[in-house]
């Protein structure tokens, strides 16, 4: 009887890479630190203790959780690090230090670890952390507002009788008081596409530059840890939905001051990619991304909050399985029975 090799049975995945969990998060982690420096630079040192304060809650919270759980202390993987830097990230930078620890309670353990753990959440921690304390400490998370301290031109706005608006965010800015308010506030528009491109606009800590964003997602891109699909379709059906229904009744018509302000970037490169709560398949991602964007813009044009990223990829998470499941590969070989 001739002399087999023995067969290795065992489960996937069977392909394997030099890549790891840990390695990608702390890649990620990476690509989101200059955005935090920035933030320290043009709001304040505040930004950074709060972040360390929503970094350290959130890696404690997992440590206390994965024991209470009896689960395996999984902390140095950086998950936990990535779920405190997003949502100090969308946060004001003006909020008090005891505010991320909260929100690092909502999202590492309930909505987390209590739904099985990484791999298993249904939403996004680090939104289920800030939509939290939004529904919880509303005046807090929506006055915290403050002006990029290193911008001259904001004493010229002392005085002038729009003091209420002086620390306001530009998407507050322009549902609230218009186009023409918005203009007289960040100048022309020429002006705040360039001041908001680099980051130089009031917003949440890390949310303001898209430029640094945009730099850390091409990388991510580069690298394979993410794909462009989710990233291009978010941003530009929220360029195109923009243009085809705000008018002027919020943008006037402009995708391009749509994308640059908010939290498109930040969500569409590092939140909407998360690979829990996002789809697999491409088709999936570009349908995925596309609903990103609608919500958004009609959370910004229709809703109370100038602000829609957030809640628009909440809304579409529990949206994953479904969409997995619409736009399965179609199998390569006949099913059982149909052969001819």
């Amino acid at each position: 009887m001739a002399d087999y090799p023995l067969l290795t049975v065992s489960l996937s995945p069977h392909i394997k890479s030099g890549e790891s969990v840990e390695k990608i998060m702390w890649t990620v982690v990476a690509c989101l630190l200059p955005p935090l420096i920035l933030s320290v630079f043009i709001f304040g040192v505040q930004t950074l203790i709060i972040t360390a304060v929503s970094v350290a809650s959130c890696v404690a919270v997992e440590a206390i959780s994965q024991k209470l759980l009896h689960r395996p202390v999984t902390i140095k993987d950086g998950s936990a690090v990535i779920t405190g830097l997003l949502m100090a990230y969308i946060i004001p930078p003006g909020v008090p230090y005891w505010i991320p620890i909260l929100g690092a309670i909502m999202a590492v353990y309930v909505a987390k670890h209590l739904l099985g753990g990484i791999g298993f959440n249904i939403f996004n921690p680090a939104l289920i952390g800030r939509a939290f304390l939004m529904a919880t400490f509303p005046v807090a998370m929506t006055s915290a507002w403050l002006p990029p301290i290193r911008d001259l031109s904001i004493f010229k706005y002392m005085g002038s009788g729009v003091d209420a608006v002086s620390m306001a965010t530009p998407l507050y800015v322009l549902k609230h008081y218009g186009s023409e308010a918005l203009v007289e506030k960040f100048g022309s528009f020429g002006t705040m596409y360039i001041d908001f491109f680099l980051g130089w606009r009031p917003g949440c800590i890390g949310e303001t530059s898209s430029f640094l964003l945009l730099l850390g997602g091409l990388f991510l891109i580069y690298k394979r840890y993410i794909t462009w699909h989710i990233p291009a379709s978010v941003i530009v059906s929220v360029g195109f939905f923009t243009w085809a229904f705000a008018g002027d009744t919020l943008f006037t018509g402009n995708p391009l001051l749509a994308i640059l302000s908010g939290g498109v970037m930040l969500g569409a490169f590092f939140m909407a990619t998360d690979y829990v709560t996002s789809p697999s398949q491409e088709t999936a991602k570009i349908v995925f991304g596309v609903g990103v964007g609608a919500l958004t813009v009609l959370i910004r044009i229709k809703g109370g909050y100038p602000e829609g990223v957030c809640y628009a990829i909440l809304l579409m998470n529990p949206l994953v399985p479904a969409l997995e499941g619409w736009f399965r590969p179609k199998r390569f070989a006949p099913l059982k029975g149909t052969q001819k």
